[in-house]
């Protein structure tokens, strides 16, 4: 939120987010607002709207709206102070330069910098290695073996740590202090604290960068036999293993433009598949997906493929990354690669991705992954693998399916789901959903059900209120009060909007449309930036004056409704004649506004 005198201010009152927005969108000028094809969602007729007096955005097919700095933040996937560095950026506003920082700030910044710069030094020297060693020619036939080229090993810079213990240590002790080297991580301290050596020895090095392309960290093969087979580098200032996903510097772009990304296990899997023209992959580097991780990749999309190894090990992690991503409200679909076979058609190899696509091609794997099945039916074929003879294989099955089950957010759709789990387990649907019911109930703080996004629509007279309480700057105070006064608003299909404007118009300070919306559930923000838009003629107050009648009646008629049913119970003695004279007065009352009794 842009407080009042703050820079951010200063910038969305100078911004033109028609002219902001213009540089994403290709808009047009209809009537008093411009629109365009919306960036957020696909469509062919236009349904984004800009509001140049207002300076808000709404897209009428997706529901997303809001300011100009909401809209920077959607579009580069940036926290809000960003998003303000961008527009002032844009719209030629000069940036203060930031505040001084302390000495333990200027300190950890420095050795952040260090790091980063013994990483790039690490970096360099492994490819030499690579390129130009004996040792480095043998593991360039390995990786030549894995179909790599040296076009792909330039592109996703992998190197050689060679086998001599303190090769990589004599280039860099020279310029970096021993604390420095061992907390980089690319150094290593032993037992005794006396003797340092190389970390990565005889190995293939896979270089690990942040989101902005620095490399921070390093992932490595064994050339031979020697174990572990894969070693990392440790948590460092500038490294933690679940804050980063493999690749994603350079496949954040594609992740956005697609609107899904694909999850691998390791880093020659997301490399194969990048290779094979599908740049939106990554790994998470053969490591349980961590939360952080997930958070990262929800900045570019929330539409995920899971395929990771068709092993085990493989399944539980995708099981464990499916809780995580669904709790996450991310749309998931999941890819079992199928066994590689021989030619004569036998059962072959368990495939990752890495192999299928050596063994089948880039096209075959494609094919695959544009028919991966959404999660529930990847785990309805992992249910029916199991023995499905007995009642207790069955509830064991339903015991798998269940916590999945529970996170469908839809509730339509977790009803398809139930019956199409009955059919393929052979249980009595009954039966199934009553075991759906009750879990639903004993878990009911855990099972995440999203909101209906599209409710009644508001009627003409809640709509013209709600447009009168934003913009009637001579009478909506007073209008704000009377509906408050007599609680007018409450029980609407609007209330929330009602009573977010009430707030606002009571202020003695003007709230922007923007912040009123921030403060509102999907449904109702989009609900009030809709009725924002629409083309209306000039509220006056007798109009206002009208509409509160309306609600009057209703309110009358609703109390009315009430005494009514209660009569209709057959109260007795005073009880009754008191309700029957309540009757007569509201009846009056419904004369009285206009309403014939």
């Amino acid at each position: 939120m842009a407080e009042a005198g703050s820079f951010a201010d200063r910038v969305k009152q100078q911004a033109d987010i028609v002219r902001v927005i213009g540089e994403y969108v290709r808009l047009k000028k209809s009537g008093q607002n411009f629109t365009g094809l919306c960036p957020f969602h696909g469509e062919k007729t236009p349904s984004f709207a800009v509001h140049p007096v207002k300076q808000i955005f709404h897209c009428f097919g997706c529901g997303k709206g809001g300011d100009v700095f909401s809209f920077v933040m959607e579009m580069e996937k940036c926290p809000f102070p960003e998003a303000v560095k961008v527009v002032a950026e844009k719209c030629g506003i000069p940036v203060p330069r930031p505040k001084e920082r302390t000495p333990e700030e200027r300190k950890e910044n420095q050795q952040r910098a260090a790091l980063i710069e013994i990483h790039r030094e690490a970096q360099a020297f492994f490819v030499r290695q690579l390129e130009s060693t004996a040792e480095g020619r043998a593991a360039r036939a390995y990786l030549e073996d894995r179909g790599l080229n040296a076009e792909t090993i330039a592109r996703f810079g992998i190197g050689y740590a060679p086998s001599g213990g303190d090769v990589l240590l004599r280039q860099l002790k020279p310029k970096y202090a021993e604390n420095l080297l061992v907390e980089s991580g690319v150094i290593s301290r032993d037992q005794s604290g006396a003797r340092l050596f190389d970390r990565f020895r005889r190995r293939i090095t896979f270089p690990i960068a942040n989101e902005s392309g620095k490399v921070v960290a390093f992932g490595c093969r064994a050339l031979g036999d020697e174990l572990p087979k894969y070693l990392n580098s440790p948590e460092t200032p500038i490294y933690s293993k679940s804050n980063v996903l493999y690749h994603m510097d350079r496949a954040k772009e594609p992740i956005r433009r697609q609107d899904f990304a694909i999850l691998v296990e390791g880093y020659m899997d997301a490399i194969a598949v990048a290779r094979a023209g599908i740049g939106n992959v990554v790994a998470s580097c053969g490591t349980s997906l961590a939360e952080p991780q997930i958070k990262l990749l929800g900045r570019f999309t929330k539409r995920v493929i899971v395929n990771y190894d068709p092993d085990v090990a493989g399944q539980a992690a995708t099981e464990r990354s499916l809780m995580l991503l669904l709790e996450h409200d991310f749309e998931v679909r999941v890819l079992a690669l199928p066994p590689v076979g021989d030619l004569s058609g036998q059962a072959g190899k368990k495939a990752d991705p890495d192999l299928f696509i050596r063994e089948k091609g880039a096209e075959a794997y494609i094919k695959l992954l544009k028919e991966a099945p959404p999660y529930v039916d990847y785990l309805i074929a992992r249910a029916r693998q199991m023995d499905l003879s007995t009642g207790e294989g069955k509830q064991r099955a339903l015991n798998f399916l269940m916590p999945y089950v529970q996170r469908i957010p839809n509730r339509l759709l977790r009803s398809e789901w139930a019956t199409r789990i009955a059919q393929q387990l052979r249980i009595d649907e009954p039966v199934l959903r009553a075991a759906l019911n009750k879990s639903a109930t004993e878990r009911r703080g855990e099972v995440k059900v999203a909101p209906q996004l599209v409710g009644k629509p508001a009627k003409q007279i809640e709509r013209r209120l709600i447009r009168m309480l934003a913009e009637a700057e001579g009478f909506k105070k007073e209008l704000a009060q009377r509906l408050q006064h007599g609680r007018l608003y409450e029980g609407l299909e609007t209330e929330k909007v009602f009573a977010a404007l009430i707030v606002a118009g009571l202020s003695d300070e003007p709230i922007p449309a923007t912040e009123i919306g921030a403060q509102l559930e999907e449904r109702e923000r989009r609900l009030f930036f809709e009725i924002l838009f629409e083309d209306a003629q000039e509220p006056t107050w007798e109009e206002a004056e009208s509409c509160l009648d309306a609600l009057r009646r209703r309110q009358i008629e609703q109390e009315l409704a009430k005494v009514q049913k209660t009569i209709e119970a057959n109260p007795s003695g005073a009880g009754l004649r008191e309700l029957l004279e309540r009757k007569q007065e509201l009846m009056k009352q419904l004369t009285a506004a206009g309403q014939p009794g």
